[in-house]
């Protein structure tokens, strides 16, 4: 059954002042989740997001499924629960990975991180697979029963956790491209299927680029935003470029270090007239570098298109109306 979770409202803040209701950082607290994906779809946003189940003393990762939450004003977030998981993928092994869903031609297709067993389709190692669905929330499929990228395409980083976090832009002229890569960035066309490579893998290595990147164009410029290596642990830099394949021009770091977590992990889009910047962090009682927790803030530009550095904040972001 679906719940609707309004989580820690602000109230009365004064006597005989009613304040306007704020979700307040964390969004989502009725589990541990990272990586969050946005999507807009008609007139709600929806979230998709990893899921960490890793115990306090754990020292790892423990990720079984991938989450969906959705909204309609900022504020009171919808769990639609576990959506997705390694499972589903009959070639996939291991946790779930960043992942992002995107919307085309009546589909929406869940572009995923795992790892692939030891067959004869790969040898092991990180992989990205593609689910589908005829809706938002599922359910989603395996799109063509086979990983879409597998460790043996990639071969300029000798570990085996190189090909994750995979997003996915669609240019003005309907040309989708993926990126993806820990350690180097790669990219690739997309066919009009979603599910086939239009062309060779182009690996480039952005300043301080460490991981998680996000795609994305406002106005006639194209970001390049990803969890970098600024400082340890992680910050968010971005690159800027005049088309999606670059040149990416480095423009530095629009977020510092999170509350109590290694990672962090961009995830940008425009809702009913404002930009919001999601990430995750360690905040919530009992939380860490393995058992994070989605946050929102607000996003801002200048008047060239440069990101003014992303103030994060315990208070959340402001109704959407």
């Amino acid at each position: 059954m679906k719940k609707t979770f309004l989580f820690l409202l602000t109230g009365l803040l004064a006597a005989g002042a009613s304040q306007p209701l704020r979700a307040q950082n964390p969004i989502i607290k009725d589990a541990f989740t990272a990586d969050p994906a946005p999507l807009v779809y008609r007139d709600t946003l929806f979230l998709y997001t990893g899921h960490d189940t890793a115990s306090v003393q754990e020292t790892n990762y423990k990720m079984p499924d991938w989450r969906i939450y959705s909204t309609t004003d900022m504020v009171h977030w919808q769990s639609y629960g576990k959506r997705l998981s390694p499972k589903t993928f009959a070639w996939a092994t291991g946790d779930a990975y960043a992942a992002q869903c995107v919307y085309r031609n009546g589909k929406f297709y869940w572009f995923v991180a795992t790892f692939h067993k030891k067959d004869d389709q790969s040898q092991g190692g990180a992989a990205i697979g593609v689910a589908v669905s005829d809706r938002p929330t599922g359910p989603f499929k395996d799109a063509i029963g086979k990983a879409l990228i597998v460790n043996e395409m990639t071969t300029d980083k000798p570990h085996a956790w190189d090909d994750i976090d995979p997003t996915v832009f669609i240019d003005d002229d309907k040309q989708a491209y993926l990126y993806w890569g820990n350690g180097s960035c790669r990219w690739v066309k997309l066919k009009d299927s979603m599910t086939e490579l239009a062309g060779p893998i182009i690996t480039f290595t952005p300043k301080n680029y460490i991981e998680g990147p996000w795609v994305y164009k406002r106005k006639k410029l194209y970001y390049l935003v990803y969890a970098s290596a600024g400082t340890k642990p992680e910050m968010i830099d971005y690159c800027t470029a005049p088309s999606a394949t670059g040149p990416w021009t480095y423009q530095g770091i629009i977020q510092g270090n999170v509350p109590n977590s290694f990672t962090t992990h961009p995830g940008i889009i425009d809702y009913k007239g404002k930009s919001y910047f999601f990430y995750h962090n360690g905040s919530l009682p009992t939380g860490g570098s393995y058992r994070r927790s989605i946050c929102v803030d607000e996003l801002h530009y200048n008047s060239d298109g440069t990101i003014k550095p992303i103030v994060q904040t315990t208070s959340g972001v402001a109704p959407a109306k």
